[in-house]
């Protein structure tokens, strides 16, 4: 049995609520709760852009709420900084650790919109009677002052899509059924998979979590030793919901979490991609490794009680990877000198 889950309840913080575990020992995650839609907006392939007035998609009005530590909102700030979309969509940041009173903000990194302690605040802003968890990334509207989702694949979407941003296109036509197909596939194996395998409580739900997850890890291993990324010679979304989980592996997954078969490293493949991926303009300053190690090793209580956290691996992600001998590469709007905030 896991930790009691600690959120809102009727719009009051509790810290005694719920398991993330079912009966037989397998780590369940939370559904999010605010699922809007910015005007403009392509959600699947195939369908038309979304029509939706209340949330114009206009430079300036909407900031996200994220945590270096994360993957979930790592992969909506790596998709803000691909876009060029740092003038536009503005960003603050909350504490890696994460103890009994939730996401935190701090005297360096404080909430830039209303001075708030905690994100729970920013969440009773927008339903002061809300009921769940308070997670990260949070898409806010700061002219209507809610927030109009906090589901990290919905808000990469919409800021692949509602924003024209540098022009660089990571779910482009024709190849948007294949782009979620392989979000899809990599979301329950992969990006889930390491939580699945860290939080289970049984030995039979952890041995299943990382049969799953190796199966995977080696299956697209295979895939990308004749394609540059998964789609094949363009980077997509698929990749950036990959490289959110690659890029913390060797340093959490494969210790904290007990994923220890191979480290992403020792991969033929994976390794290079996932420096090839680092080094793409725009990546690499979205990366934080002390707040990755900072937020595993310290938040999680019941996985590492004395929250020690380890100096190693020495893993070098800016060092030379041999990818640039296979077709395509990072889109031409990318400048040599992009950066994130």
């Amino acid at each position: 049995m896991s930790d009691a889950t600690n959120m809102l309840v009727d719009g009051e913080w509790r810290t005694d609520v719920r398991r993330d575990t079912g009966d037989s020992g397998e780590f369940e995650r939370t559904e999010t709760s605010f699922r809007n839609w910015i005007d403009g907006s392509v959600p699947e392939p195939g369908a038309d852009p979304v029509d939706n007035p209340e949330f114009p998609a206009e430079p300036g009005r909407y900031h996200v709420y994220i945590c270096r530590a994360c993957p979930w909102a790592h992969r909506v700030a790596m998709t803000r900084a691909l876009k060029g979309l740092e003038d536009d969509v503005s960003l603050s940041l909350t504490q890696p650790e994460r103890y009994d009173d939730g996401w935190e903000f701090s005297e360096s990194e404080p909430d830039p919109l209303y001075g708030a302690d905690y994100l729970r605040e920013i969440y009773t802003r927008a339903d002061d009677d809300y009921t769940g968890r308070v997670t990260v990334p949070v898409l806010w509207d700061k002219e209507a002052e809610t927030i109009v989702n906090n589901e990290s694949e919905e808000i990469m979407r919409m800021l692949d899509t509602a924003f024209d941003g540098n022009g660089v296109d990571l779910y482009p036509e024709g190849s948007r059924q294949e782009v979620d197909d392989l979000i899809d596939d990599i979301y329950p194996r992969i990006n889930n998979g390491v939580y699945r395998a860290g939080f289970a409580s049984t030995q039979e739900a952890y041995d299943d979590a990382v049969d799953d997850l190796f199966d995977a890890l080696d299956e697209y291993d295979e895939m990308l030793a004749d394609r540059r990324y998964l789609a094949g010679d363009r980077l997509t979304e698929a990749d950036v919901a990959m490289f959110a989980t690659l890029v913390r592996f060797d340093h959490v997954y494969h210790t904290h979490f007990r994923c220890n078969r191979t480290g992403i490293h020792e991969y033929d493949n994976l390794w290079e991609y996932t420096k090839d991926l680092f080094q793409t303009p725009g990546i690499e300053r979205t990366v934080n490794v002390d707040h990755i190690t900072r937020h595993y090793y310290k938040s999680h209580e019941s996985l590492n009680p004395k929250r020690l956290v380890p100096t190693g691996p020495d893993i070098d992600f800016a060092e030379p990877h041999d990818r640039d001998a296979l077709p395509g590469g990072p889109p031409a709007e990318l400048a040599p000198d992009a950066t994130a905030d």
